[in-house]
């Protein structure tokens, strides 16, 4: 996954998978990037740091659940922690 922010233009873009895509307008600038299946694999956000309200917003990323070790969910919802 790519995040990537360009203060230039205020965008905000947010890459799952790098493919060939086509874009939807999800609302007033906000566009979604789906593959040949129709499977989302991007988002992007104009006037990024307008719509957040504070840009500084945009200059920490906090992922959580990810990597090893990190908790998945269950058929019930609960977390369990990967092996």
């Amino acid at each position: 996954m790519k995040i990537r922010y360009d203060a230039e233009v205020d965008a905000l873009s947010i890459v799952f998978r790098d493919t060939t895509v086509t874009t939807a307008e999800l609302a007033e600038g906000i566009t979604g990037e789906y593959d040949a299946e129709g499977q989302l694999v991007g988002l992007e956000v104009l006037d990024a740091a307008r719509r957040f309200g504070d840009p500084s917003v945009l200059q920490q990323v906090v992922l959580e659940g990810i990597g090893v070790g990190a908790a998945t969910p269950t058929r019930g919802g609960a977390r369990a922690e990967s092996a």
